[in-house]
């Protein structure tokens, strides 16, 4: 038996260590600079941003919940559209859609990858609807390829909700291919994340950039405000890192998938379910997910913790199950989502981040596979 340790679940503090005397000089520079707001870091960034997606824009703003909604409101998304999402996410994806006043219209989750059930998307569509999000959940993209054909034909908008999956690919298509905008989150557990909030949109459609960085910045164009706007402005402290951590956010994801297959092989019958990658995609593993046969979630958690393993559960109810949700005009779902909801009773995360060594990936696949030989 192996001695106890603590495994945490995230990695940025190990992370800044590394890489700590080149983000402190950053801040540095841009202390110095006297420039700390919309300043020349925060462009420099956007630049190196947009090149990373191959995309012609980028624009930097104070969260990823403002990168899903300021897109919908650059067209005009108001009161008396609707919006088609999953609930199986964070509730900021559905929220985004509130904000705008039109309805989200949630259909369900594809049993095997957790992502959107491209299948039940048209079903949902009505004279109303008027786009889209997608969510590349865990880090793995959803079939754009697909979604993108349905959009067409439909004449919608489609925003990928790219929090989870920054580097990801398709088998054919990379983030932002096959859709109007990209929205991303740089939370500090993030693949590519911050000590603090931010986030950021990535388009090839000049009207959603200049749109959006009107609206980040009080609807003002150079101290001229056109219109009302808000404060959601990625400020040049955090894009200074941000530049600094872009850099390496690549191998960090192959570290990532890395750990994965060492989960993979390890845990390969063990009786729970193991996270799915579609052949030819880039999965990276913001999160690995397990699923617990029904009712045995809690126990799983309850075992790990005790034994030092820091697991956590994403997410574990379903948005429309919220006191938040509201019921009503406001939120429908079309056809039931029967998987969205198996998949919030019994999801674990166990601790997946690229600075993990290997005594720890050891000792999580040695406690799961202890409680499995004695629970399942």
């Amino acid at each position: 038996m192996s001695v106890k340790m603590q495994v945490g679940f995230y990695g940025h503090v190990r992370q800044y260590h590394n890489l700590k005397a080149d983000i402190d000089k950053a801040i540095v520079d841009v202390l110095e600079s006297g420039q700390y707001v919309l300043g020349p870091a925060l462009s420099k960034f956007e630049e190196e941003l947009a090149a990373f997606f191959g995309m012609k824009y980028a624009v930097g703003l104070n969260s990823g919940t403002d990168a899903l909604w300021l897109p919908m409101l650059a067209m005009d998304i108001s009161p008396g559209d609707e919006v088609i999402t999953v609930t199986n996410t964070f509730f900021a994806t559905a929220e985004s859609i509130w904000i705008t006043g039109a309805k989200v219209v949630f259909v369900d989750s594809e049993p095997k990858t957790n992502l959107i059930d491209v299948d039940k998307i048209e079903a949902a569509i009505t004279p109303r609807t008027r786009g889209i999000i997608p969510v590349h959940l865990y880090g793995q993209c959803t079939p754009m390829d697909k979604i993108s054909a349905i959009a067409r034909k439909h004449n919608l908008f489609v925003i990928e909700d790219c929090a989870q999956a920054f580097d990801a690919a398709g088998d054919t298509f990379k983030l932002g291919d096959l859709s109007d905008a990209v929205a991303t989150s740089f939370i500090a557990q993030k693949n590519l994340g911050i000590p603090g909030d931010g986030g950021a949109i990535v388009t090839d459609r000049e009207d959603i950039m200049k749109e959006a960085k009107r609206l980040r910045n009080h609807g003002s164009y150079k101290r001229s405000h056109h219109s009302f706007g808000f404060n959601s402005r990625l400020d040049d402290l955090h894009a200074a890192m941000l530049s600094i951590k872009l850099k390496h956010i690549h191998e960090w994801n192959d570290r990532r998938q890395e750990i994965a297959k060492v989960y993979d092989t390890a845990l390969a019958g063990c009786g729970l379910k193991l996270p799915y990658a579609m052949p030819g995609y880039r999965h990276v593993y913001h999160l690995y997910v397990v699923e617990t046969p029904n009712g045995k979630r809690d126990d799983l958690l309850g075992y790990l913790e005790s034994e030092g393993i820091d697991a956590k559960c994403h997410y574990p109810i379903a948005i429309h199950r919220q006191a938040g949700f509201p019921w009503g005009k406001e939120a429908e779902i079309v056809g039931g989502v029967p998987n969205s909801e198996y998949n919030a009773a019994n999801c674990v995360s166990l601790p997946m981040f690229p600075e993990m060594n290997q005594d720890e990936i050891d000792y999580t696949i040695e406690k799961v596979l202890a409680w499995c030989k004695s629970n399942l």
